[in-house]
């Protein structure tokens, strides 16, 4: 749904789906150009996927991704890939389940997000959108806050995610955060946090439930 004026925030965010019964995996160009590959030049595999990870980092994710096939919930993880150049890339990773159109579970779908350090991607993400959200600067912030603190990446990152978010979705930057924040502070008002899929959770399907309340 991008096009070239949102360049900055598409870089650093891409989407994948992971197919269980053939172990198959889609990318999107931005995510085959994380891993080092130019768009449409490679078939990922589940194989694959796992050869990228970080040796410190691969049985970790190994150990999510057989936990999704059997839980079958919202799920998010921050890890390294080494790309095809041997760069080291610090991601993080988010995905719900992926139905068929009878309404069975085949898979997973999702997003990465590009959470490396890059002193020339510094603050690009925001500039796209100062027009859009100068008079909705407290909601925004206060959503990229608590993105921060729940996946532990930074300002631009955060933004990235709910910029992204509100694009894929065609849901207005504002009212998707309005919705974000309003189901967080429903689910942050006990004494302790829930776990992290529920934050997940919310992340993934916020948009549907813009609006419904509205007369």
């Amino acid at each position: 749904m991008s096009d070239g004026s949102t360049a900055p925030t598409s870089q650093r965010v891409g989407w994948y789906r992971y197919h269980f019964g053939d172990e198959r995996w889609e990318w999107s160009a931005e995510v085959e150009s994380m891993h080092g590959y130019r768009p449409g030049s490679v078939r990922p595999t589940t194989d694959l996927v796992l050869q990228h990870k970080h040796p410190e980092d691969r049985e970790m994710v190994a150990a999510t991704l057989r936990a999704l096939r059997r839980e079958h919930r919202p799920f998010s993880t921050r890890h390294r890939i080494v790309n095809v150049h041997d760069d080291v890339r610090e991601v993080m990773m988010i995905g719900e389940s992926l139905r068929d159109s009878a309404g069975e579970v085949v898979g997973a779908q999702g997003f990465y997000v590009d959470v490396t350090p890059d002193d020339q991607a510094r603050d690009v993400a925001i500039t796209e959108a100062v027009s859009e959200i100068a008079d909705n600067r407290a909601t925004i912030d206060q959503v990229k806050g608590i993105l921060m603190l729940i996946y532990g990446v930074d300002a631009d990152a955060a933004f990235a995610v709910l910029r992204w978010r509100s694009q894929e979705t065609n849901v207005k930057l504002r009212a998707l955060a309005e919705q974000m924040m309003a189901e967080f502070t429903q689910v942050a008002g006990a004494e302790t946090l829930p776990p992290r899929t529920v934050f997940d959770n919310i992340l993934l399907t916020a948009h549907e439930r813009v609006g419904v309340s509205d007369p």
